[in-house]
C-alpha cells in the first residue's frame, strides 16, 4: 500500500507534515534534514525541488530555493541523493514542485524515478486539475505516485468535490489565498473557511498549510483537518540555526509554546 495512504488510515488526527527546499541550506543536507525529521516524530515529509520562479511561495521559501540553485541542486541530483534513502526512512515521502522542471526531466521519467526512489506523491501547485485528469492522472496511477492537489478559500465547492472524487491521497487545504509564509494567527474567515470545508464531508482527509508557525495556527488547523503542514517557518529555523539538529529542536519548541 502506498504510505500516503497507510498514514491517514493508520493516524486520523494531529498529523504533522514538514516541507523543505531540497540542497538548503547546504546541497547536501537533503538526506540528513529528513533523517533528523523522522527521528523528531514527523509523519510526512515534503521534499521541495527549488524552481526560478515559485509563484505560489512567498519570500522566505523563494530564498531557500534560490539559494539550493546556487548550490548546485538540480532533480537529478536530488534523486541521487534519495536512492538509497529508504534503508533506513520509513515515513511517506512527497516531491513538491513546479512543473517546468518536472517536464524538463519528463513526467514518465520523474514518477518512475520516484517509485525507484521510494517517493510516495507529488505536489505540483501549477498542474491545472482539468489537465492532471486528462494528460497526467493516468502515469502517475502506473506508478502509484498519489498526486496532491491544492484547494483555497476561492475554490468552488464544486472543484473541491471534483478534485476529492478523483484523487486519493490527501487534498492540501491552503489557509489563503496569498502565497506561503508564517502567520500568528488565523482570522474568523479563515477559521470560517476551515470550518465550511471539514462540513463538506469529503472522502480524502486534509492537510492545512501556509502560514502554520506556531502552537495557535497548529491547533487552528488540527481542529478542523487531520493535520498541519509547516514550511516557511522550519526553513527560516535552518538558516538561523547552526545544524539541522538544532532547528528541527527548535521547531518542537515553539510548536510547543
Amino acid at each position: 500500500m502506498n504510505r500516503i495512504k497507510q498514514l491517514f488510515e493508520n493516524k486520523r488526527n494531529n498529523i504533522l507534515s514538514i516541507y523543505f527546499t531540497a540542497g538548503f541550506p547546504q546541497l547536501n543536507d537533503t538526506c540528513d534534514v529528513i533523517r533528523e525529521l523522522q527521528a523528531n516524530g514527523i509523519d510526512l515529509i515534503e521534499i521541495g525541488i527549488p524552481f526560478s520562479d515559485p509563484m505560489a511561495d512567498g519570500p522566505t521559501i523563494q530564498e531557500s530555493g534560490t539559494l539550493a540553485l546556487r548550490n548546485g541542486m538540480t532533480l537529478k541530483i536530488l534523486f541521487d541523493q534519495l536512492k538509497n534513502i529508504r534503508e533506513d526512512v520509513t515515513v511517506p515521502l512527497i516531491m513538491m514542485g513546479y512543473l517546468n522542471p518536472i517536464m524538463q526531466y519528463g513526467f514518465e521519467n520523474f514518477c518512475r524515478q520516484c517509485k525507484e526512489t521510494g517517493i510516495d506523491g507529488a505536489i505540483i501547485p501549477d498542474l491545472p486539475f482539468n489537465d492532471y485528469i486528462t494528460d497526467y492522472k493516468q502515469i502517475a496511477d502506473r506508478y502509484d505516485i498519489k498526486i496532491i492537489m491544492l484547494i483555497t478559500p476561492e475554490t468552488s465547492d464544486e472543484r473541491v468535490r471534483l478534485i476529492d472524487e478523483h484523487t486519493d491521497g490527501f487534498i492540501y487545504m491552503v489557509s489563503s489565498a496569498s502565497t506561503t509564509g508564517a502567520q500568528k494567527s488565523f482570522d474568523d474567515k479563515k477559521q470560517a473557511y476551515f470550518r465550511k470545508i471539514n462540513g463538506m464531508n469529503l472522502h480524502n482527509p486534509r492537510l492545512i498549510g501556509f502560514g502554520i508557525s506556531n502552537k495557535a495556527t497548529l491547533d487552528a488547523a488540527r481542529e478542523n483537518a487531520s493535520g498541519a503542514i509547516i514550511g516557511s517557518k522550519f526553513i527560516t529555523l535552518l538558516k538561523e540555526r547552526t545544524n539541522v539538529k538544532d532547528a528541527v529542536k527548535a521547531l518542537k519548541e515553539t510548536l510547543d509554546k
